[in-house]
């Protein structure tokens, strides 16, 4: 809704002052300029692009319009699925928790936290760290290094997407030239024309490099920007995971390792102490059962 909001006040506003100064709106009426420039952005977006990050992109799109960033309820079922397979690995045998991170999507504690087992990727985060845990042999420090490494594979593939419409955005003043250029030789080759056809044309040329500047730094760069905050968001899951398990490992008891992971959400979203307490009071098979 925000980038709806944000669009309609730009467009409202430049299109509005255009006006307000005596503009008339069907001269920027260009479909062919639009058609030019907007066709080679997307052709040389779909060129400098893998189709796997050209679909990323759409959905990264979508994303940043339905602002899909974690909410309190994401963190707070986050940290209750880790605060129940700690309980379970510091209780229970090896082979009863095994159960639980080998079939996550079988497993009662992920099905009593729904957002959490909808993220195929965070649910197998969780599940590769705490096989890893249960082997044993893993010293913290080593589990750690890996996680960061891991963080930043996922935030870089995550990024693609933010990357290729910055590329676009890059491009399209250029290639608003382009279309005026195009627009301009039309004009030299209707020299002979009356003035007034031959200023329509120039005109015409004009507007290509009004929509390459404007789609640019108006629609495209702030699109580009919010996918990246909607994405960064996201994953600041994982570091919330890791710094959780990592307490753990290191001697914390679960319910003061989730502290360590609620630390790692930013002040504005960060659930409460006494949220976290409620929703991790019963153990996800005990929900499941209630």
């Amino acid at each position: 809704m925000g980038i709806l909001i944000g669009l309609v006040v730009t467009f409202g506003c430049v299109l509005g002052g255009y006006m307000a100064m005596g503009g008339y709106l069907s001269v920027l009426n260009q479909p062919f300029e639009l058609v030019i420039i907007g066709g080679a952005a997307l052709g040389t977006f779909l060129v400098a692009n893998p189709m796997k990050t050209v679909k990323d992109t759409g959905k990264g799109i979508l994303e940043a319009l339905k602002n899909a960033v974690p909410k309190e309820t994401h963190y707070l079922e986050t940290l209750g699925v880790l605060h129940s397979l700690m309980r379970e690995l510091k209780t229970k045998p090896r082979n009863e928790v095994e159960a639980h991170i080998d079939n996550p999507e079988e497993s009662a504690i992920f099905q009593a936290y729904p957002t959490v087992l909808k993220n195929y990727d965070l649910t197998h985060f969780i599940c590769d760290y705490c096989r890893l845990i249960i082997i044993g042999n893993a010293r913290s420090h080593e589990i750690e290094a890996l996680m960061d490494e891991e963080i930043q594979t996922i935030r870089a593939d995550k990024l693609k997407a933010y990357h290729s419409l910055v590329a676009v955005g890059d491009g399209l003043p250029a290639l608003g030239i382009v279309a005026a250029v195009l627009g301009v030789v039309k004009a030299m080759g209707a020299l002979d024309q009356s003035p007034e056809i031959l200023g329509g044309l120039i005109g015409a040329a004009l507007v290509g490099t009004f929509l390459g500047i404007f789609l640019s730094y108006g629609v495209v760069g702030p699109i580009a920007a919010k996918v990246k905050m909607v994405r960064e968001k996201n994953n600041r899951l994982y570091v919330l995971v890791k710094q959780t398990l990592l307490a753990y490992m290191n001697g914390s008891l679960p319910q003061v390792a989730i502290e360590f992971g609620r630390k790692t959400i930013s002040a504005h979203d960060r659930p409460s102490i006494d949220d976290v307490e409620q929703s991790t009071l019963n153990t996800g098979v005990e929900k499941k059962a209630a």
